[in-house]
C-alpha cells in the first residue's frame, strides 16, 4: 500500500540545485518503490482529461525559459505503459468522468523535475495526465476518489503543484530559502488545519473562507492537484494527512507537501 501524495515541483532549478527540498525527495523515492507511478500535472491543461497512453519512452519537454543551459540538455526517459494508463482510463470512465488519451506528449517540467530526483534510473513506469483547472474543487475531488484503490496495488498517485503560487509576490531580494511571508504561512496553515480536520466543506470554497486566498491562488492549475491528490488518499477517516515536507522560496513559493 502506498499513499497518494502531493507533491510541490516549485522552481524548475529543484532539478539541479541540491536544496533541503531536493534531499527530501532523494529520500521519499528510496522509501516508496512503486510498481507505476501516474502524476497529474499543472503544467498540462485540458478541458477533458486526457492520459499519456502508449508504450515507449517519453520525451523529455522544457516548457521554461532563462534557466541555465544545463536545464535544457537534462533527459529523463521515464517509460510509457499502455496497461497502466488503461487501468487509469477505466476507472474514470466507470464513475462517469470523460477522458482521451494521447500517444505523444512528453514529461513537461511538472512531472519530470520531480520524478528525476525521486527516481533517477527512470526505471519506473509513468502515466501522465492532464488537470482542467476551472473545474470546482469537489470535482477535482472525485477524479482523485475514482483512483482511490491504486494505492493498494501499489501504484503511486502524485498531484503535482504549489499551494501558494504567486510569482508575482515572490520577494527576489530576500535569502533564497529565508523567513516565508505571514500570508503565505497563514494559507498553508489554514489548509493543513481543514485537511486534518476533514473539513471538506471548507476546503472546497476556499476561495471565500481560506485567508490570502487570491493572494496565493491567483490562478488554479497549481493547486488543484491538491484536490486529487487528496481524493486518491485510502479513505480511512481514521488516518489523518501527513505533512512530510514544508518550506519557503523566495518568501511566498510553498513547498508544502503531503501524503493522504
Amino acid at each position: 500500500m502506498v499513499p497518494a501524495l502531493f507533491l510541490a515541483h516549485g522552481s524548475p532549478m529543484i532539478a539541479i540545485q541540491d536544496t533541503p527540498y531536493t534531499g527530501f525527495l532523494a529520500d521519499l523515492g528510496r522509501k516508496l518503490q512503486p510498481k507505476a507511478i501516474v502524476i497529474f500535472t499543472a503544467h498540462w491543461e485540458s478541458e477533458v482529461l486526457t492520459i499519456s497512453a502508449g508504450d515507449g519512452t517519453y520525451d523529455t519537454i522544457y516548457d521554461f525559459g532563462g534557466f541555465p543551459e544545463e536545464m535544457y540538455r537534462i533527459q529523463y526517459p521515464a517509460k510509457r505503459s499502455d496497461t497502466e494508463a488503461a487501468a487509469v482510463a477505466e476507472r474514470l470512465t466507470a464513475t462517469g468522468i470523460k477522458v482521451n488519451k494521447d500517444m505523444e506528449r512528453g514529461l513537461d517540467h511538472g512531472s519530470w523535475t520531480l520524478l528525476r530526483r525521486m527516481y533517477p534510473d527512470a526505471d519506473i513506469p509513468v502515466v501522465q495526465v492532464s488537470v482542467h483547472p476551472f473545474l470546482p474543487p469537489a470535482e477535482q475531488y472525485k477524479i482523485g476518489e475514482a483512483l482511490r484503490d491504486l494505492g493498494g496495488e501499489d501504484i503511486l498517485v502524485i498531484g503535482s503543484g504549489v499551494t501558494v503560487h504567486n510569482l508575482r509576490a515572490l520577494n527576489w531580494s530576500a535569502p533564497q530559502f529565508g523567513e516565508p511571508e505571514p500570508w503565505a504561512v497563514e494559507f498553508d496553515d489554514w489548509l493543513i488545519e481543514k485537511m486534518t480536520e476533514r473539513d471538506y466543506e471548507a476546503l472546497f470554497h476556499y476561495e471565500s473562507e481560506a485567508p490570502h486566498a487570491r493572494h496565493a491562488v491567483p490562478r488554479e492549475e497549481h493547486f488543484v492537484p491538491l484536490f486529487i491528490a487528496l481524493g486518491a488518499g485510502s479513505g480511512d477517516e481514521a488516518r489523518k494527512p501527513d505533512v512530510i515536507y514544508r518550506g519557503y522560496e523566495l518568501g511566498a513559493l510553498s513547498y508544502l507537501s503531503l501524503a493522504f
